[in-house]
């Protein structure tokens, strides 16, 4: 059984074998099978590469997904400020 806490990483090159196996001909059922893949895992690669070229997920977003990332970033970091100066506002005010 995997370890949920530690996932396993593989490299770019590894992901691109996977896809040319599976555009050579080789069904999924195969390649998962030989490799040790669930069935998501096979087809993830696939699409994104397929797609466009890439494995990254970063390359695989469209503009408007990576707007609405940027946007939760701004978010997290404008809340943790807010309660930074929570925290320090009765400090200063005792002063």
């Amino acid at each position: 059984m995997r370890d949920p806490r530690h996932p396993r990483h593989f490299t770019e090159y590894f992901k691109r074998q996977i896809v040319d196996l599976y555009n050579a001909g080789k069904s999924k059922r195969e390649i998962m099978d030989e490799q040790g893949l669930g069935k998501s895992a096979v087809e993830r690669r696939i699409k994104s590469i397929n797609a466009t070229g890439s494995p990254r997920a970063a390359d695989n977003r469209t503009p408007e997904q990576n707007q609405t990332l940027e946007l939760e970033r701004e978010n997290r970091r404008l809340r943790m400020e807010v309660d930074v100066l929570k925290q320090a506002a009765p400090i200063y005010a005792r002063k």
